[in-house]
């Protein structure tokens, strides 16, 4: 067993936990109401931003064009084809990025990416910021792919093409090339940072439970559908 996927063992009880969300339940049967909805893309628009600049962060210390050239890719990934789909739902919600980009993040997501970016920041190289990417990545294709095997009629709601996104064989192979990034970044790690680096993905998973769960209840600086 790789370093990730004893990290994604690990934290699967949480994942397990997120899939069971009222949020995602709704979602999956069709019954989440769309001000929930609207509020989970503002708040992953916010999101986005930050995690982007954990991969800058990554980029800025990296030690190899390999390592560049990486990060790059998962900054290009975040900005172009998941910031694709949320600009879309934005058009159809009537709200600009430029509108969203002005708000602030709500506690639980402003904690998420406080810990991601201080992981960054206080770590010793790529092992620690790509402990702190993964778990949304890697959460993301399990959950979604759970969701869409118990409720394939999921695909056919206003929910579809967020949930297309994240079983797309392109996502699935982004995932895979990260995550063999990861295991080879990690395999010399000694005990201390490994089990640093454990803490990291763990913790993280358990802020997109938070997320999850924030989402539930829909903002209340933002026009109402």
């Amino acid at each position: 067993m790789t370093f990730v996927e004893e990290c994604v063992r690990d934290s699967l009880p949480i994942w397990r936990a997120c899939l069971d969300t009222p949020f995602l339940h709704g979602l999956a049967d069709g019954t989440l109401d769309e001000n929930c909805f609207l509020g989970y893309i503002v708040e992953d628009s916010l999101y986005l931003r930050e995690y982007a600049k954990v991969f800058a962060w990554g980029i800025l210390h990296a030690k190899s064009m390999s390592e560049v050239r990486t990060y790059y890719s998962l900054l290009s990934y975040v900005s172009e084809s998941e910031d694709a789909a949320r600009l879309q739902y934005l058009e159809k919600y009537g709200m600009t990025d430029d509108e969203v980009q002005a708000l602030p993040l709500r506690p639980e997501n402003q904690a998420y990416v406080d810990t991601m970016l201080r992981a960054a920041q206080q770590g010793e190289g790529a092992a620690e910021c790509l402990m702190a990417c993964l778990p949304c990545m890697l959460s993301y294709i399990w959950i979604f792919k759970k969701l869409l095997e118990d409720h394939p009629e999921v695909a056919d709601t206003v929910f579809g093409p967020l949930v297309r996104e994240y079983v797309s064989k392109e996502y699935d192979d982004e995932c895979r090339r990260w995550t063999a990034f990861a295991d080879e970044v990690c395999k010399e790690l000694d005990e201390i940072r490994e089990a640093r680096c454990r803490e990291i993905f763990r913790a993280c998973s358990q802020h997109e439970y938070s997320f999850w769960r924030m989402c539930e209840r829909p903002r209340d600086d933002i026009r109402r559908l």
